[in-house]
C-alpha cells in the first residue's frame, strides 16, 4: 500500500530544481522539469552521490559527479557510466494553481 506524503506546494518547487527529502527512511529526490514532477532515489547507483544536486532535463537528472543521465520514467540510466536503475516513486498534485499539494507516494 502506497503512503503519500505532502511535501510542499506547486509554487515551492521551480521548474528546473530538484529537492532532497527524506520519506519513510528513504532518501527521495523530488524534480520539477517543464513535463511536471518526478520522484527517484536520491542516490547515483554508480558514485553513491546525491541526484538532487545534478542538473535536471526534461527527461532525467543527471548526476554531478561523472555525468550518468537517468529517466524520471523508468529510472534506467541513459548514459554511463551508471548501469543500474534507480527507483521509481509515485508523485501527485492535489488542487490548483500555485496552491496545490505535492504528495511523493513510497
Amino acid at each position: 500500500m502506497t503512503t503519500w506524503t505532502p511535501v510542499g506546494k506547486v509554487n515551492d518547487f521551480a521548474i528546473g530544481t530538484a529537492k532532497a527529502f527524506e520519506l519513510e527512511g528513504e532518501a527521495v529526490c523530488l524534480i520539477r522539469n517543464s513535463n511536471g514532477f518526478h520522484a527517484v532515489a536520491d542516490a547515483c547507483t554508480h558514485g553513491a552521490v546525491s541526484l538532487s544536486e545534478g542538473t535536471v532535463t526534461d527527461e532525467g537528472i543527471e548526476c554531478f559527479l561523472h555525468g550518468s543521465e537517468f529517466s524520471l520514467v523508468t529510472g534506467v540510466p541513459k548514459t554511463p557510466p551508471a548501469t543500474t536503475a534507480i527507483e521509481v516513486f509515485k508523485v501527485q498534485v492535489e488542487g490548483d494553481g500555485d496552491n496545490a499539494v505535492v504528495s511523493v507516494g513510497i
